[in-house]
């Protein structure tokens, strides 16, 4: 396992559109997998797609364990969402690949999904709460959508400043 770096905006990679995983799930993807809970974890986050990490693939995992709890990864290999409700829900939402830049959403409160998990099996279940969020959220990731372009220009514009700015500052204390 590795710790992968995470791409940030405006890196143009993160508008791409993942590619299903063909042949199901080799031991390839479970190693990229791997690499991405341990990159997910160390960041911290709760939820990350494979193109974040510059991988172009339909991967994501997720753990939304609470701090305390014991660790409950999840694997989604070519997820996709089946059937969402109605009602809606605003959260607050957050993203490894727009770091420190936090604003509300509303999505769908409920959504039918459909995935391969780790050990290739296709599994299909109705997710709710933060759950259902976090899914929508990365899942736009494999569709090159970022949680920031559901917000107004100016904000979004102001949130990719922020980032760039905080990343140039980063740089240069690294060279320090």
């Amino acid at each position: 396992m590795a710790i992968r770096e995470i791409l940030t905006v405006p890196d143009p990679r993160l508008k791409e559109v993942s590619k299903p995983v063909e042949g199901g799930v080799t031991d390839e993807i479970r190693a990229l997998m791997d690499d991405m809970l341990e990159t997910m974890y160390d960041a911290p986050g709760i939820g990350l797609a494979a193109i974040q990490i510059g991988v172009p693939l339909r991967v994501i995992v997720m753990d939304l364990a609470k701090e305390g709890e014991e660790p409950q990864p999840r694997y989604f290999v070519n997820p996709e969402i089946v059937e969402t409700v109605e009602e809606t829900q605003p959260y607050e939402e957050g993203c490894l690949s727009v770091p420190d830049i936090f604003d509300e959403v509303e999505r769908p409160s409920k959504c039918l999904i459909r995935y391969l998990d780790y050990d290739g099996f296709k599994i299909e279940e109705w997710a709710e709460d933060l759950y259902a969020v976090c899914i929508q959220h990365e899942m736009d990731h494999l569709e090159g959508t970022l949680f920031i372009d559901y917000l107004s220009r100016l904000k979004r514009q102001r949130a990719i400043d922020k980032v760039k700015k905080a990343t140039k500052r980063k740089i240069r204390e690294d060279a320090a």
